[in-house]
């Protein structure tokens, strides 16, 4: 697919981010076909020399998009800057209060002289008594109780990715979104931008929200996922022949049913303590041991293939490494083609989404440092008429 073909093509987005929550916004904007030209320092974003865990950082979350590099110490970059903000849609950024007024691009500054702006800030905490205080995903994921869920109060366990910065970003594009869809409907005179806020804690917040609503509902503690009570009788992982672990959910009674009838538990069917799904769910110490002896004597292929045929949820337990061979991933356009900042190819899974039949982001590259940067000078001079009458006129 085209990028002109994209929904965002037209829109340009400036974006000052480093880490996850920022650039995955700046990310996806990229892929739905906006112009993202993320603005670096001399010594580069410094997740771009990140190792370990943090690896995938800068390749992964600015696939897509334009390097310029600009010193704020030197007046004519300064001046580009400003021209580049004049000449957006959009404004990413995600320091921690205060710390972009020291460089004249401060909120009010910004309103100020690019009324027209959309700025999105991706912040530890929306305002209020935390705002001024700095966050990562782990310290947000123990706040919120999200890791005490995960785990357990006596040892919480954070979730095994960079969750509530991804979602962040995804925050940060859903309210870009609405804000160009506002200023697409507004009147000429009022096409004025917005100032959005992301919360990273807040994002946490949103994700263990069913938890706290159940005890505000019931009063009840909720119980973490490895203490939790289940609401069907089979819902676990089994062992099978040969070592290989399975999850098992048996969620509907259609498929209690044909779960007994298919693999010899005609005894459950007949028994009248186990009419209901409570009296499943009560009665778990039995029905359990009994399932996983039967499961135990299975070759896992064989059945998952039988679980596909009842249309019963079932999963092998799987490392990330281990999708590059899943063939639901390897179908065509579920595995994209993108090239780092050394011309080097990876493959990444696509954006989420099927645009009209098509999947997102094949051919994408990284941005080498700066590379980007004459080309936009020189188009920011060869522009023909006023920023704001150009974002006017791409909004119409």
């Amino acid at each position: 697919m085209s990028t002109q073909e994209l929904p965002l093509s037209g829109v340009r987005v400036v974006e000052m981010t480093h880490m996850v929550m920022g650039p995955t916004c700046g990310m996806i904007l990229a892929q739905l076909g906006a112009e993202v030209i993320k603005v670096e320092p001399p010594s580069g974003d410094k997740t771009r020399d990140l190792g370990g865990m943090g690896t995938a950082f800068f390749p992964l979350f600015n696939r897509g998009k334009r390097s310029v590099l600009l010193d704020f110490t030197k007046p004519d970059d300064r001046a580009t800057m400003d021209r580049l903000l004049a000449s957006a849609d959009v404004f990413l950024e995600n320091f921690r209060d205060g710390q972009l007024e020291k460089q004249g691009l401060g909120a009010d500054e910004l309103r100020r002289r690019h009324p027209h702006l959309i700025v999105c800030g991706h912040k530890g905490f929306l305002s209020g008594p935390y705002e001024h205080r700095p966050a990562l995903d782990e310290v947000v994921q123990m706040m919120s109780g999200l890791a005490a869920m995960t785990g357990t109060q006596e040892k919480p366990q954070r979730v095994g990715s960079s969750a509530n910065d991804i979602m962040g970003g995804m925050f940060g594009v859903i309210s870009i979104l609405a804000a160009l869809y506002q200023k697409r409907g507004a009147k000429a005179a009022d096409k004025t931008g917005a100032d959005i806020r992301i919360g990273l804690f807040e994002n946490c917040l949103f994700l263990v929200a069913q938890h706290m609503v159940e005890f505000e509902m019931t009063g009840n503690r909720p119980r973490s996922m490895p203490e939790r009570e289940h609401a069907w009788p089979i819902y676990d992982i089994f062992e099978t022949q040969g070592g290989e672990r399975i999850f098992i959910g048996v969620v509907t009674e259609g498929h209690w049913q044909s779960f007994c009838r298919e693999f010899g538990m005609q005894e459950f069917l007949d028994d009248p303590g186990l009419r209901t799904t409570t009296d499943r769910i009560l009665a778990r110490s039995k029905i359990l041991p009994r399932v996983a002896e039967i499961i135990r004597g299975w070759n896992a292929a064989e059945l998952s293939a039988v679980l596909d045929r009842l249309n019963i949820c079932f999963s092998p337990i799987n490392r990330p490494e281990d999708l590059f061979d899943d063939p639901h991933v390897l179908r065509p356009g579920g595995l994209v083609n993108n090239f780092d900042a050394n011309g080097a190819p990876f493959r990444v899974p696509a954006l989420p989404i099927e645009w009209n039949g098509a999947n997102i982001g094949e051919g994408l590259k990284v941005p080498v440092l700066g590379a980007d940067t004459e080309a936009v000078r020189a188009e920011l001079k060869a522009e023909e008429f006023p920023a704001t009458a150009k974002t006017a006129a791409r909004l119409a």
